[in-house]
């Protein structure tokens, strides 16, 4: 762990345009994301939050298990963000029409939010929340809903559908990450 007055070391930044999961399954985690029922969503987000428990409760959870690569701690807390980010991304496809998503920049995310300082009980409870309420959301979106649409500044598009099987892809993936686990 970098000391508390310095930057954590950095990570090699991930560039890729993650959008084709919804066009093949991942090779590495397994997840065909466009293939799944979105009722199936808010399981997997609370099955994935879940399986979080034993990774942050683990010796080492906060040790990167290679130069550049965050460690499993730091993988939690992106998830946990990314439960919240998605979850106001989803509310904006709901309430508005066709909005532009802002940008994220989840690497200089983990800088300045100290991913590698936190605490993994904590991470732990916030995770396990995020997922909830996202997971709930995903639930409650009206039938007539699914192809309201959302748009990246990049210009990817997306249906709340698409968005959902999209969205999910990410914890499952960063799960497969930390412990090789396979969909």
């Amino acid at each position: 762990m970098a000391p508390i007055d310095s930057p954590p070391p950095a990570v090699t930044p991930d560039t890729k345009d993650w959008t084709w999961v919804l066009d093949q399954p991942c090779p590495e985690c397994g997840l065909h994301a466009g293939a799944l029922d979105v009722a199936d969503v808010p399981r997997l987000v609370r099955e994935n939050a879940t399986a979080w428990r034993a990774v942050l409760l683990a010796d080492g959870a906060a040790e990167r298990p290679a130069e550049g690569v965050w460690s499993p701690l730091e993988y939690a807390c992106h998830v946990r963000d990314v439960f919240r980010f998605f979850d106001k991304r989803l509310r904006l496809m709901l309430d508005e029409d066709d909005p532009l998503f802002e940008n994220w920049d989840q690497d200089a995310t983990a800088v300045a939010e100290r991913y590698d300082l936190a605490n993994p009980v904590v991470v732990l409870g916030e995770l396990t929340g995020a997922a909830e309420w996202i997971a709930a959301d995903f639930e409650a979106v009206p039938a007539g809903a699914w192809q309201r649409t959302g748009r990246r500044s990049d210009g990817a598009a997306f249906t709340v559908e698409t968005f959902a099987r999209y969205f999910v892809h990410d914890p499952v993936h960063h799960l497969h990450d930390v412990t090789g686990a396979t969909v």
